[in-house]
């Protein structure tokens, strides 16, 4: 296969001490000005994500989750804020509510949220100032307006038009008078605000977001899901806390690429990597190999990932080198239709910051499905994700919903490192695009030595179903007459928003830092 070569749509980016990346320029500047203020990159990735609350409610909110895995000290650490299932709910109830399947919108697939509890979690930890100080420039934003940005605007007139149509019982009109108070989505560049949700960050700040857990807004949420036939209740909200817990990892050609452990999709992105650790990738652009690996790992992903303490075995089996070796000699020249091995035998914003003493934070945090469940908290301009929707109701699935358990979360931050030392984070949003957005980043990284802008510009592709792919329009012509050759059923998809939006922050030899931002978005790098 000849060697494709494309055109960087912007130049890398070098920083002598600090950076922030992230998918809108007012986020990314709030997390620099932070560090201005002498926060460290943990301050500054708590600001950032507070600020895409605001600027970027189309993908993200306070209702949602969130993952990190954070390098200080000379450790990485990870955090996994994710909420369970409400201790009242089962497959039984929503079935004999009438459903064969999970919702996608209403209060059902509402779980508990833990993105406030992580950014207590995170700031107790291994912040330096206080949140008052940190979430200051996300409540100006909500209070004062901000002007919205293009890509933004398209997401939000999008949902706009869906939900107009959808959205007809009373437990939705919330959302209109939040996000739509005009009658319409906001345009590219107009003023929004929203003065519920800078009070809500305000009192967030103030009691170290416990009174969403146990106070004044734990009560409004709960008020809610009583009148609607929801299931959470105060004693859900009270008794979360996120999981510190230990990254997992695969070796790739010499490097550690890290992940949150399940009840995330991380780890289907480890096990194509061992997978093409069998193989030589000595071509530019080889994603027959790269495709038959991802689809391959997240079959089994699919299969048997849920919450930890609910999978039928040790998920650390699924990443053991003697599965990777079984799994990849499946691979041949034709298109697999893929199916789960047996390893016990052997709407989402994505930010990464780094500051001069070293630290960097690899962070990700989702409302999911664009705002989430439909749902917005009355007074508050809270919507509450729905991740519940990645549960099943398959009797006996590791991954079927019952109360205090967490679902399958498809959200996951990513990190790199050699030798121990870190070399930085890396992530791409976008539902299940995630790991493949991951296998895809590395092996650019990697294997073809593309710098950090490169390595997210270059054309992606996505595993759908079955032997089904999609790929960018820019994606070489020779290369997709080659997989339809050899079996794939390849579609070129004009919606470039379907393959993730990544971020990536490198620290260099020199001790500097260089970074890329996704072209795809209104992605933005902030440094000093």
């Amino acid at each position: 296969m000849s060697t494709y070569q494309f055109p960087s749509k912007r130049n890398v980016h070098y920083a002598k001490s600090a950076m922030v990346a992230t998918s809108t320029p007012l986020a990314a500047q709030a997390g620099l000005d932070i560090i201005k203020k002498g926060g460290n990159a943990i301050d500054a990735a708590i600001a950032t994500a507070a600020m895409l609350t605001v600027v970027e409610p189309t993908s993200n909110g306070i209702g949602g989750d969130a993952f990190a895995l954070i390098w200080t000290s000379g450790k990485l650490h990870g955090i996994n804020g994710s909420g369970p299932a409400p201790h009242r709910i089962s497959a039984e109830a929503i079935q004999g509510a009438g459903h064969e399947k999970m919702p996608i919108f209403g209060m059902i697939p509402i779980t508990v949220p833990g993105l406030p509890a992580t950014w207590a979690a995170l700031s107790e930890r291994f912040g330096k100032l206080p949140l008052e100080v940190v979430l200051k420039p996300a409540i100006d934003a909500a209070r004062d307006g901000f002007a919205v940005t293009e890509t933004v605007a398209k997401y939000w007139e999008k949902a706009f038009q869906k939900y107009s149509e959808i959205f007809k019982e009373p437990v939705y009109d919330e959302w209109f008078k939040v996000f739509a108070p005009n009658g319409n989505a906001p345009k590219a560049g107009e003023i929004w605000r929203s003065e519920a949700h800078a009070q809500t960050l305000e009192e967030l700040a103030q009691t170290n977001c416990r009174s969403f857990y146990e106070g004044r807004i734990a009560a409004k949420i709960a008020h809610l899901s009583n009148a609607n036939g929801g299931y959470i209740d105060v004693s859900d909200l009270r008794t979360y806390k996120p999981e510190w817990v230990e990254p997992i990892a695969c070796d790739y050609r010499g490097y550690q690429v890290c992940e949150i452990p399940p009840n995330g999709q991380g780890i289907s992105a480890l096990m194509a990597l061992n997978m093409l650790n069998q193989f030589d990738l000595k071509d530019f652009y080889e994603p027959h190999l790269l495709i038959e690996a991802t689809k391959l790992a997240m079959v089994d992903a699919n299969a048997y990932v849920a919450d930890s303490n609910h999978m039928t075995f040790d998920y650390n089996r699924m990443l053991s080198s003697v599965y990777a070796e079984s799994r990849a000699k499946l691979i041949g020249k034709q298109a697999l239709q893929p199916e789960s091995g047996q390893p016990q035998s052997g709407g989402t914003v994505y930010l990464c910051t780094a500051d001069v003493e070293g630290n960097m934070v690899s962070y990700i945090q989702s409302n999911y499905m664009g705002f989430g469940s439909g749902v917005v908290v009355p007074g508050t301009g809270i919507a509450l994700h729905n991740r519940g929707n990645n549960f099943t109701l398959e009797k006996g699935h590791p991954n079927c919903i019952a109360g205090g358990k967490r679902p399958f979360h498809t959200i996951i931050p990513g990190f790199l490192m050699k030798d121990g030392a870190a070399i930085g984070p890396f992530g791409v949003m976008g539902g299940f695009m995630q790991p493949q957005g991951h296998v895809q980043v590395v092996t650019n990284t990697i294997d073809y030595h593309m710098n950090p802008q490169s390595a997210l510009d270059a054309p992606r592709w996505q595993w759908m179903k079955d032997k089904h792919i999609t790929v960018e329009p820019n994606f070489p012509e020779s290369v997709i007459t080659d997989l339809r050759a050899r079996g794939h059923v390849v579609k070129v998809d004009e919606e470039i928003g379907s393959f993730g939006r990544g971020q990536i922050i490198w620290r260099t030899k020199e001790g500097t830092y260089v970074g890329g931002t996704e072209s795809r978005c209104d992605g933005h790098i902030a440094s000093l």
